[in-house]
């Protein structure tokens, strides 16, 4: 699909509904990262949100692909439903898959992330957070390169993109045209260019989001739960990084 430059560059937004996803297209945002259950770091969406989500965007839709949320080791039986999920984006048409599995000494699982690597070929392969997890940052960078992966997103092993700039900017000189680093976590408009400008990364990562209150009007005090506030992509914010990112 169409992954428009936004002055040489691209902007991927988190999106974790259909209607996320369509305000970031609609917002000028290159792709999009589909999940579920943003507050907690994503997981895998469900089959019905990744196909209706591919058939209404012209954008390059690339899919989270983590069975729970927690750690990064993984048992065999979520070892093949991660397999089973990457099948299924193949087969639904989605252009990515976000994936990472790690040792328990914190290094690249590399047997196991080469089986999904394999499996998910031709379609872009993004080896997602797990990496702001390991151990050694330069290790697993080129432990990422021989595993034939296509980027990498990470804060710089922060809790926030702008807190790890200089492990960023590290990853962007050793990475060289090999692979791409992508920053993300904590990126608005705010500070998108100063990541950017930095980092010297070709690419950006934002959720882009705004916090609802329920629009409920009937309510049960005595039962806590199933009334969170609702978080959703925005058009307007993305439309904001967008501006930044052309004046650059």
């Amino acid at each position: 699909m169409n992954e428009v430059k936004i002055n040489g560059l691209k902007l991927e937004i988190c999106s974790n509904s259909i209607f996320s996803a369509k305000q970031a297209e609609a917002g000028g945002a290159s792709r999009i990262e589909l999940c579920q259950n943003l507050e907690n770091g994503g997981t895998t969406p469900s089959y019905g949100q990744i196909k209706l989500t591919r058939e209404s965007l012209n954008i390059g839709v690339h899919v989270l692909i983590r069975p729970r949320t927690g750690d990064f080791l993984y048992n065999d039986d979520e070892f093949n439903e991660i397999r089973q999920d990457i099948i299924y984006c193949k087969e639904a048409g989605c252009d990515g898959v976000v994936i990472g599995i790690l040792n328990a000494d914190g290094s690249v699982d590399k047997e196991r992330m080469k089986v999904l690597v394999t499996e998910a070929k031709p379609m872009c392969v993004v080896f997602h957070r797990a990496f702001d997890r390991c151990k050694d940052p330069m290790q697993a960078l080129e432990d990422i390169i021989e595993l034939g992966c296509d980027r990498i997103l990470t804060s710089g092993q922060q809790n926030t993109a702008w807190e790890g700039r200089d492990l960023l900017k590290r990853l962007v000189q050793q990475a060289g045209d090999r692979i791409e680093i992508m920053p993300g976590s904590g990126v608005d408009a705010t500070n998108v260019t100063a990541i950017l400008n930095y980092t010297g990364a070709k690419s950006i990562h934002s959720s882009a989001k705004v916090i609802e209150k329920s629009k409920m009007e009937f309510n049960i005090d005595a039962v806590s739960g199933m009334d969170e506030d609702e978080i959703y992509s925005s058009q307007a914010k993305v439309e904001e990084i967008v501006a930044q990112i052309k004046s650059l």
